[in-house]
């Protein structure tokens, strides 16, 4: 589950970590009378699950209650990343001299939960991460201890924290691993935890993402999941209609598996022929043919894939139930929006390939050649949207 950052934030002032003066705002007029009653200046930005809302223009700062007005109504509707903004969050603006980052997710190498500060906060972490690994100062915690008060001040150390704030900082920092414990988090950060002019630190942003398998033991948290279930993903919503494991992604190649490791090695393969995944999308085991036109069906809506990949290995799913769904899902079309590549492989995968319309889809008999033929479609079908 992920909180958007309104929610977040309700958290972590809960647990006493210092966030802006705020308000959520459905409508214009309703933005407007927020940003009144906090004061200008003020920061409005959209509440969606995506990252890199500021370059989008999904934030924006209003000095007055006509730039305040212009905000709200240019975030409200707009479509960001595939997601439309139902609802922002006013809040005031930080005035700020320095931006840190702080963390907490689990390290699946040292199987520990690992806590993080940064001085190059404000800038998305996992680059910071590849091109400057220096730059995080890390500390692994015992999860039968908990983070002792000299690990929290080592990692603001390691860091390069400047000593006014240190002790604030820390005190964040053992707060958000508390939280990250309690809440059965998956990962919890501050990005970027703004320090002011009078040496404050305050929570300009926040991310709360918790098990949802661990939901049952928080109520609140529940409460808040249906609250806040606006501004979500279509084709997300969707999957569960359809009760489907999927993620989108931001590439261009529909991705379909039976099985969440072979659609992960499907998806490093698209990514190894210099192609951009679009999804992850595994029907299950035994997944019959409305199943696959159904998962067809998923994938044809996301307006960014170009081609479409199957990658069926048969053991309780039967290739010519792959097959026929396959067919009838195409059959649909007077013309098909996507090349469809097929690779069948297991029980039945012969008759399977017996039953594939060659006129509607490529069939492939290696993964790696299927792969490699999705790869070109989608590449043919954005040069086709380039030139045009």
């Amino acid at each position: 589950m992920r909180l958007h950052e309104y929610q977040a934030k309700q958290v972590f002032a809960d647990a006493g970590i210092p966030t802006p003066a705020s308000g959520l705002a459905a409508t214009v007029d309703e933005a407007v009378a927020a940003a009144e009653e906090i004061g200008y200046p003020v920061a409005i930005k959209a509440q969606v699950h995506v990252g890199g809302r500021g370059k989008a223009g999904g934030i924006l700062l209003a000095d007055d209650e006509s730039e305040a007005r212009e905000a709200a109504t240019d975030i409200l509707g707009m479509d960001l990343k595939g997601f439309t903004v139902e609802r922002v969050l006013v809040e005031e603006a930080v005035d700020f001299e320095n931006e840190l980052y702080v963390g907490v997710t689990m390290d699946r190498g040292e199987g520990k939960p690992v806590a993080m500060v940064s001085t190059k906060g404000g800038v998305n972490i996992e680059e910071v991460a590849e091109e400057d690994p220096d730059a995080i100062a890390r500390e692994h915690i015992d999860p039968a201890f908990g983070m002792h008060p000299y690990q929290a001040r080592k990692a603001v150390y390691d860091a390069g924290v400047d000593s006014a704030v240190a002790r604030d900082v820390s005190s964040v920092l053992t707060t958000l691993y508390q939280l990250w414990d309690e809440k059965d988090g998956s990962d919890a950060e501050i990005n970027p935890l703004m320090i002011t002019g009078d040496d404050e630190v305050v929570a300009a942003d926040a991310v709360l993402n918790v098990d949802d398998d661990a939901l049952f033991r928080h109520p609140d948290l529940q409460e808040m999941e249906e609250e806040g279930g606006f501004g979500g993903d279509e084709l997300e919503r969707k999957a569960d209609e359809y009760d489907f494991d999927y993620v989108r992604l931001s590439g261009n190649v529909g991705i379909i598996g039976n099985g969440a490791g072979l659609v992960m090695t499907t998806l490093d393969l698209v990514d190894h022929y210099g192609g951009s995944p679009a999804n992850f999308l595994d029907v299950g085991g035994g997944a019959k043919a409305q199943r696959i036109a159904n998962a067809l069906d998923m994938v044809f809506s996301d307006e960014n894939v170009d081609s479409v990949v199957f990658n069926i290995f048969g053991g309780i799913t039967r290739g010519d139930e792959v097959a026929k769904g396959i067919n009838q899902a195409l059959e649909q079309f007077d013309e098909i929006p996507k090349p469809v590549v097929v690779r069948l492989a297991g029980t039945n995968a012969a008759e399977g390939m017996e039953i594939l319309n060659e006129d509607l889809v490529t069939v492939e008999q290696t993964l790696e050649s299927a792969v490699q033929r999705a790869v070109e479609y989608a590449d043919d079908v954005a040069g086709e949207e380039v030139d045009a």
